[in-house]
């Protein structure tokens, strides 16, 4: 073999080792690049899954969150707003649950908040309007609750709070229009209730 056919081969050898070793480096590269594509592909469906399950969770919260009970009115205690005669609790507990969730909550041993007895008139006192005669509840406690609840409560021991009393003549003052001698009542009580009331009170012995 002459010189020039040996050099020929050579370079022939050579350049087929550098086409493989070129193939083998691509090879190389895709892979690298289809598993680094894999693993983002992963990564980034772990990380929607993962922020989902909270939103998930606080739907979940806010639904069961929702306080039961009455709208509270801004400025009013929850026991002024509503009657909670016979409800067990402190009106400092029932008042914190209002300023804590913005609802009132329901009368214990009720199915109703809405108070029972006569709507008080404006700046008339319960005592005033209608006549508590044989209730033996202080005036005071009466007309605290009217203020309260913005109800003048039933006379105890009578199933109705319709006025007993004679009913008032138009024009006329109950002083006028019955005889109150010996009742120890000032004459201007009397006849603010006959006004108030539509009747003039039963004689006080």
């Amino acid at each position: 073999m002459s010189h020039r056919t040996a050099v020929r081969h050579t370079r022939k050898a050579a350049a087929a080792m550098l086409i493989a070793v070129a193939a083998l480096g691509l090879t190389a590269c895709q892979d690298s690049e289809t598993d680094a594509s894999s693993s983002a592909s992963s990564s980034v469906s772990a990380s929607a899954s993962t922020s989902s399950a909270p939103t998930s969770k606080a739907a979940q919260d806010s639904t069961a969150s929702t306080p039961s009970g009455t709208p509270k009115k801004d400025g009013v205690k929850c026991t002024d707003q509503i009657n909670y005669a016979g409800d067990t609790r402190p009106n400092a507990e029932i008042n914190s649950i209002g300023e804590d969730t913005g609802y009132c909550p329901p009368v214990q041993g009720s199915t109703t908040s809405t108070p029972s007895g006569t709507p008080k008139k404006d700046g008339v006192k319960c005592t005033d309007q209608i006549n508590y005669a044989g209730d033996t509840r202080p005036n005071a406690e009466i007309n605290s609750i009217g203020e309260d609840t913005g109800y003048c409560p039933p006379v105890q021991g009578s199933t109705t709070s319709t006025p007993s009393g004679t009913p008032k003549k138009d024009g006329v003052k109950c002083t006028d229009q019955i005889n109150y001698a010996g009742d120890t009542r000032p004459n201007a009580e009397i006849n603010s209730i006959g006004e108030d009331t539509g009747y003039c009170p039963p004689v006080e012995k």
